[in-house]
């Protein structure tokens, strides 16, 4: 097992001679080791860890300048939107927001001043399915970054660098830990100059990971393939179900062949994943709070990704910072539920959804 070297600084054999260890900020071997693995798991060359998923997207935007121009997805996770909005936009950062799900959308937005193209695959809450490998054509012909938060996926189903885009982004607290238990993000890229430019803003803004954060994600990864296999089979059954379900009006999920560009995730990713959300039929507000709170396996909680599931309020939880009028166009709606299904008993869970519903 990879030792915790829970140390700040570095004995060095004399002044400036520290091989590359002088001050904990900048390398830290736990750390590393970690890169090292979550570098491969992506099929890249470099990786950077960071205190968070939002510390990562924060290194990502600081590399613009103010007047530089960002297309991003309408269907944004809720802190997403609120850094580039209520952070980067005061800073002269211009933020469109469209949906990528057509990504013709893209090209009349693209200028001189565009400089990155943001995109989530599959989207938080509403799953959509973004073009990978369609988006990448688009920035590499435009002169763009591409980045990519793959934190629904994983790695395991989903490796954007491998379709063409520069940087793919995980919140690590998700399903590369895996167990509710620790905060990271991460970068991953193949281009040494970029690398160069976003390891000078870790080193130099501090959003850096403990080294016993890094182990508890080195030891959730050990994991990662047979989580995932169980997160996607639980998933599909709990999908179908809610599928069928009277008091159920929309079910998204990107397995079914009805789903959104469900070609497109069928070619990109390995598996549909654990993330499912529900509209309700019944509008009330009332009504989805009173199932939210009826569960006994799942728990009403924030975030996902981890062994246990999760059931989540998006309009007053994940997405409180959007807009109730920008949320309500992309179906973020008071009525929406959000799960994320864990790897417990699949007849544990269908009942408790069956209680819960009734």
């Amino acid at each position: 097992m990879t030792p915790i070297y829970q140390t700040s600084t570095y004995a060095q054999e004399s002044p400036g001679n520290h091989k590359g260890f002088a001050y904990a900020r900048g390398k830290n071997p736990t750390r590393l080791a970690l890169e090292k693995n979550i570098a491969a798991l992506e099929n890249g060359k470099h990786c950077l860890c960071f205190s968070s998923g939002m510390g990562a997207t924060d290194a990502v935007i600081k590399m613009l300048r103010p007047g530089d121009e960002v297309i991003t997805g309408d269907d944004l996770y809720g802190g997403s939107y609120r850094m580039f909005e209520m952070v980067f936009a005061h800073f002269g950062i211009k933020f469109h927001y469209i949906n990528l799900s057509d990504v013709e959308n893209i090209k009349p937005l693209i200028n001189e001043k565009t400089k990155l193209l943001w995109v989530e695959t599959p989207t938080n809450p509403t799953m959509q399915i973004v073009d990978i490998e369609a988006c990448a054509k688009i920035a590499k012909s435009n002169n763009l970054m591409l980045a990519v938060d793959n934190t629904f996926a994983s790695p395991y189903l989903q490796n954007p660098l491998d379709l063409g885009a520069d940087i793919v982004m995980h919140s690590a607290t998700k399903y590369l830990g895996g167990h509710s238990d620790v905060i990271m993000g991460t970068l991953i890229v193949n281009d040494d100059a970029l690398y160069q430019k976003l390891a000078f803003i870790h080193n130099s803004c501090g959003a850096v990971p403990g080294p016993m954060d890094s182990f508890l994600v080195l030891r959730g990864i050990k994991t990662l393939h047979l989580r995932m296999e169980r997160h996607c089979s639980n998933g599909e059954k709990i999908a179908y179900y809610l599928q069928s379900h009277p008091r159920i009006e929309k079910v998204y999920w990107p397995g079914f062949e009805t789903h959104p560009n469900h070609a497109i995730a069928k070619k990109q990713m390995r598996g549909y994943g654990g993330m499912i959300s529900i509209v309700f039929k019944d509008k009330s507000v009332e009504e989805t709070f009173r199932i939210a709170s009826s569960f006994k396996v799942f728990t009403l909680a924030e975030s996902l990704g981890g062994v246990e599931s999760l059931v989540n309020h998006p309009a007053t939880m994940t997405h409180a910072s959007v807009p109730k009028t920008e949320r309500e166009k992309v179906g973020v709606v008071d009525n929406l539920l959000r799960f994320s299904v864990g790897v417990e008993d699949i007849e544990d869970l269908l009942e408790d959804l069956k209680q819960a519903l009734s």
